[in-house]
């Protein structure tokens, strides 16, 4: 599944925005929040939840070990315990280097 990189730029996001850019239904966005203490949303008085661009990263973060590298929950949940600053950065690299991919396929289309 490919992660919606185009986001709006705006403070808050819905859980409908947040599930559309990973292409998940809103139910996974409620369990992931319940089980990862770094995802707080805000929440208003009829308790709707507001996620931040902060949110949104870490669950980059998740949707890349959980989806991509195939970890569990439990050992996603342990590896951002352990060692959260080399995942984020293991995460940025790979990132980088997806964009890179990208562009390269894009040059050799146009050759």
């Amino acid at each position: 599944m490919e992660i919606s990189e185009k986001q709006p730029d705006k403070l808050f996001y819905t859980i409908g925005e947040v599930a559309a850019m990973f292409n998940v239904n809103a139910s996974l966005i409620r369990y992931w929040e319940k089980e990862f203490p770094v995802i707080k949303p805000k929440k208003n008085k009829k308790g709707n939840r507001f996620f931040t661009k902060s949110d949104i990263e870490n669950f980059h973060i998740i949707y890349h070990l959980v989806k991509e590298r195939g970890m569990t929950l439990k050992g996603a949940k342990q590896k951002l315990r352990e060692n959260k600053d080399d995942t984020v950065s293991n995460f940025e690299v790979i990132k980088v280097l997806k964009d890179l991919r990208q562009r390269i396929l894009e040059i050799k289309e146009e050759l």
